[in-house]
């Protein structure tokens, strides 16, 4: 079973889905890890540094995104490890999972029609072509 999981978490009710769908799997496995990441998108770091207080509120707002997912792992006595990683969503999800060796990675999917997909690209589909293990995306 999977005993390392990368759950990837932006703040969106997706992504809450999908730390739901995790912790039933690492529910199943004793010893099992769950390593939640949420990426600061270069493209939009910018807008909220420039918005924020300080480096402080700048954390603070962050951390405010993913604590309902926090509080899900926490509630559910699961061993848990939150990461804030700099980049581009994909490749950073992508780079990060493969190399640290995750046996599956959770993502949610905001559902884009394939227009919308093709002319955006969507963050799970860049993951499930590149990433060197199981995903599971979460309607």
């Amino acid at each position: 079973m999977y005993k390392k999981i990368l759950l990837a978490v932006d703040g969106s009710e997706n992504s809450l889905r999908a730390a739901k769908e995790a912790v039933k799997f690492a529910s199943l496995v004793n010893e099992c890890v769950i390593e939640a990441v949420y990426i600061v998108d270069f493209t939009k770091a910018k807008s909220q540094v420039l918005h924020a207080q300080g480096k402080e509120e700048l954390e603070l707002s962050r951390r405010k995104k993913i604590q309902p997912v926090e509080e899900l792992l926490k509630s559910n006595k699961l061993t848990y490890e939150m990461k804030i990683l700099h980049g581009e969503p994909g490749p950073t999800i992508v780079d990060y999972a493969n190399n640290e060796k995750f046996d599956l990675v959770i993502i949610g999917s905001r559902g884009l029609n394939s227009l919308q997909e093709m002319v955006l690209g969507s963050v799970s589909h860049k993951v499930v072509k590149r990433v060197k293990c199981p995903v599971l995306i979460i309607k």
